[in-house]
């Protein structure tokens, strides 16, 4: 059935000519007009939707979206058209017109807004210019599509109940015509548009936690506040039974661990998903996942990270300049040497701060103390990979030399630290040290995924192993304010069991079921502790800190640097 509404020739209204669109090459896709609404918004948030394909439903988008769904339902009357899908290939556009209606005699284009309407020097409602350009575009889609001139659009502002006029002449189809251009021009360039120059655009903005616009603002404005949310929006599902299944019930998660047990989980409420050892996930909850943006993260029942989905493959842009950034060895190295930095001044003020006040402990790791301050004395001079590979590798063995100065005299002698064991780990320390570590690698890995970068190609760790080099890259920066210390004192708050919350087996020691949900519990909790940023200034939990560096990272090479790895202990 033809979507072409009956209609009668109007003689008295004359069409535009054919010559005033911008036909595209015919290898050129369409851009749509929703885009032409973000690109008068702001050019960086058209490049961040159309090139990067970043989109992020925020509430306001949620809430427009259900106005639309509401309001305009299917009309098959023939005076009046709703949710009408149009393109034309002589302007290069496409999209969905809300309402069309005939107004004594031609037809009018409706667009429904939830916010309110800008106002004329007597107060008269009239759109903004994203508004009225998306109404334009509108217009000349059905105009064509019709056969007829389309003189006026409508743009309804529901929080003010008005209708502004938008008056569809030639200044307006050659504003037009100049913002399809601009996009053609934003789609063929490889970099990033900057921040728009007026900040209080940014305020409404739904890519304004990706953009991150006052972060490239502090050196002008070094007090002034960020967008990017303190708290995570959703929660981790682990699933650590064996016997588990997780599966899909419309939008919820349903874990069964036997037919008698049986839990459901909103999607909307979590963030990923981890799988622990051999529980089973359908399908259909990994399509659900997916579809919402969330990773499912494999580890092995000892803690190992195995494999993660993904669904953000059509970031190609930013995936080649994360490539040509990371091809470049000056660039590796000066990263390197920041992160290198970083970690190792975290070890030091944690076995600073642990020993305080303890003369005798202090005593007992002065010499490591020093060996590590020596090794960041030559940090800064270090020219090669190897050889911060090199001074990491010293400072680390002195910092794990001091760590058992850190425990308590009541924390018994099984649980104590004698020196790094891993693949197996040997004792019970290393288990948790390990599992830990397992556990940072999977939450590195999802913030990674959910900035759209690419984990395999990193600035500093070797591809070596199954492990993503720029996810080894980032733990660690990680490693000691997210499992070290946590770890340490629940050791000294007397939490762990020598007996139930371990598997001793010949050469190696694994965490029981009992252990493995403590270590799980610690974790979470651990990411949902705030500190501030000491570059950002901004108090956030661990859970956005880490994607938080990820997207300081990327800005390295879009334009921004000198962020990245600025956390430190305080």
């Amino acid at each position: 059935m033809s979507n072409r509404p009956r209609s009668e020739p109007n003689s008295s209204i004359t069409m535009p000519q054919a010559s005033s669109a911008v036909e595209p090459p015919e290898d050129e896709p369409l851009v749509r007009v929703m885009a032409l609404h973000a690109l008068s918004y702001c050019e960086r948030l058209f490049y961040l939707e159309e090139v990067e394909e970043i989109r992020v439903a925020d509430a306001p988008v949620y809430a427009g979206r259900r106005l639309h769904d509401d309001l305009l339902p299917d009309d098959e009357q023939a005076s009046e058209r709703r949710s009408w899908e149009l393109s034309s290939t002589r302007w290069g556009i496409f999209g969905k017109v809300d309402a069309a209606r005939r107004r004594d005699g031609p037809w009018v284009v409706y667009e429904h807004k939830r916010g309110r309407c800008r106002r004329g020097p007597n107060k008269e409602p009239r759109a903004w210019p994203s508004d009225q350009l998306q109404a334009v575009a509108y217009a000349v889609l059905l105009e064509e599509e019709l056969g007829q001139p389309v003189p006026e659009a409508r743009v309804r502002y529901h929080r003010d109940n008005v209708t502004a006029r938008v008056a569809v002449d030639e200044a307006a189809r050659e504003e037009l015509r100049q913002a399809i251009q601009r996009a053609r021009e934003l789609r063929a360039q490889t970099t990033r548009p900057p921040v728009h120059e007026n900040e209080r655009v940014c305020t409404g903005c739904s890519l304004k936690v990706v953009c991150l616009p006052e972060e490239e603002r502090l050196e002008e404005r070094p007090h002034s506040p960020t967008f990017f949310p303190a708290n995570r929006e959703g929660q981790t599902l682990h699933v650590v039974s064996p016997k588990a299944q997780v599966s899909r019930s419309g939008e919820t998660l349903v874990v069964r661990q036997d037919d008698s047990q049986r839990q459901t989980v909103p999607i909307r409420l979590v963030d990923s998903v981890v799988v622990h050892g051999h529980a089973q996930v359908t399908t259909q909850a990994i399509h659900l996942c997916a579809h919402h943006g969330i990773g499912v993260h494999w580890l092995t029942a000892g803690g190992r990270f195995k494999a993660s989905t993904m669904n953000s493959f059509g970031r190609v842009q930013q995936r080649l300049r994360q490539y040509e950034a990371l091809s470049d060895e000056t660039t590796c190295i000066n990263l390197a040497r920041q992160l290198v930095h970083a970690k190792v001044e975290s070890q030091l003020r944690y076995i600073l701060r642990g020993t305080r006040g303890n003369e005798s402990a202090r005593s007992a790791v002065q010499t490591d103390i020093e060996r590590i301050r020596e090794a960041m004395r030559k940090l800064d001079s270090a020219q090669s990979p190897d050889t911060l590979l090199g001074l990491e590798g010293l400072a680390a063995k002195s910092y794990f030399a001091g760590l058992p100065q850190l425990l308590s005299a009541s924390v018994p002698s099984e649980l104590h630290f004698s020196g790094r064991t891993k693949r197996p780990p040997r004792d019970r320390f290393n288990c948790l040290l390990g599992f830990g570590y397992g556990l940072l690698q999977s939450a590195v890995t999802r913030a990674i995924l959910a900035v759209g970068l690419e984990p395999s190609l990193g600035f500093y760790h070797r591809p070596r192993s199954a492990a993503h080099p720029l996810v080894l890259d980032l733990m660690e920066l990680f490693r000691v304010p997210l499992w070290d210390m946590p770890l340490v004192g629940s050791l000294n708050r007397g939490q762990w069991q020598i007996e139930d919350d371990f598997e001793l087996r010949p050469g190696h020691v694994w965490l029981s079921d009992t252990g493995r949900k403590k270590a799980l519990t610690l974790f979470e909790q651990r990411l949902e502790e705030s500190a501030k940023h000491p570059h950002t200034g901004q108090a956030l939990t661990y859970a956005r800190m880490l994607e938080l560096e990820v997207r300081l990272l990327e800005k390295e090479w879009t334009g921004c640097p000198g962020h990245f790895a600025k956390f430190r202990l305080r």
